[in-house]
C-alpha cells in the first residue's frame, strides 16, 4: 500500500467543510437533547399519570428504536404528509430528538440526588414550586450532571456520521464522495479517522477535569 500526501492535500479543502457540517450538526442537537431531555424529566415527575403515562411511552420507543432508522422516516416519510425540511435539519432534529431520551434519565438521576432536606428547606422557606425548581433543586440537579451530559455529546459526535445516510456531508460523507471521485479510499478515510479522534480525545479530557473540579 503507497501512502499518497497528495491526496491528503487534496482532500483538506473537503474535510473542512465537511468539519463544519459535523460541528453545527452536533451543537444544535446537543442544544435540542440538553432541553428536551429536561422537560422529558419535568414532565415525568408530574402528579398525573395522563401526562407521565404518554411521556414514557413516547420516549421508550425513541430510545429503544435505532437512531437510523429515526432519520430515514423524519426525511422519507413526513414529506409524504407534507412536512419537509432540509437534510441538515432532519438530521439535526433527528440526533436532538433520539438522544433527549437518555439525557431524561441522566436529569432523573440528577434530580433524584438531590437531598430530601433540600426540598423541605424550601417548603419551609414558603418558597412557590417555581422558585424551588429553578433556585433550588435544578441548579443543584444540574451540576451533578454536567459530566455525563457531556459524555453524551461525544456520543452524538461519533454518530454525527450516520446523517450520510440523508445526504448530509458531513466529514464521512466528504471522504466518500472524494474516494469515489478518485478512487483513493486509504486517505481520506484515515484523515477523518484522525479529526474524529483530535475532536473526541481531548474532549473526554475536558470533562474528566470538570468532573474533578464539580466534585470539588
Amino acid at each position: 500500500m503507497n501512502w499518497d500526501w497528495g491526496a491528503v492535500r487534496d482532500f483538506m479543502p473537503h474535510i473542512w467543510d465537511g468539519l463544519l457540517v459535523t460541528l453545527r450538526a452536533l451543537a444544535l442537537g446537543s442544544v435540542i437533547s440538553f432541553a428536551l431531555g429536561l422537560v422529558w424529566a419535568l414532565l415525568m415527575r408530574t402528579p398525573t399519570r395522563w401526562v407521565r403515562w404518554p411521556v414514557g411511552v413516547v420516549t421508550e420507543f425513541i430510545r429503544n428504536t435505532p437512531l437510523l432508522v429515526q432519520l430515514f422516516f423524519l426525511f422519507y416519510v413526513l414529506p409524504e404528509w407534507n412536512i419537509t425540511f432540509s437534510a441538515l435539519t432532519t438530521g439535526v432534529v433527528a440526533i436532538g430528538l433520539h438522544y433527549s431520551t437518555y439525557t431524561m434519565q441522566v436529569y432523573r438521576a440528577g434530580i433524584e440526588g438531590v437531598p430530601a432536606g433540600q426540598w423541605e428547606a424550601a417548603t419551609a422557606l414558603n418558597l412557590s414550586l417555581r422558585r424551588t425548581w429553578t433556585a433550588v433543586i435544578l441548579p443543584q440537579a444540574i451540576r451533578r450532571v454536567v459530566p455525563a451530559l457531556g459524555n453524551y455529546v461525544i456520543s452524538m459526535l461519533k454518530d454525527t456520521p450516520m446523517l450520510m445516510a440523508i445526504t448530509v456531508l458531513e466529514m464521512l460523507g466528504e471522504a466518500r464522495l472524494y474516494s469515489q471521485e478518485h478512487f483513493q479510499f486509504t486517505e481520506p478515510l484515515t484523515v477523518i479517522g484522525v479529526a474524529f479522534i483530535l475532536i473526541s480525545y481531548p474532549a473526554s479530557l475536558f470533562l474528566r477535569a470538570l468532573e474533578r473540579r464539580l466534585v470539588r
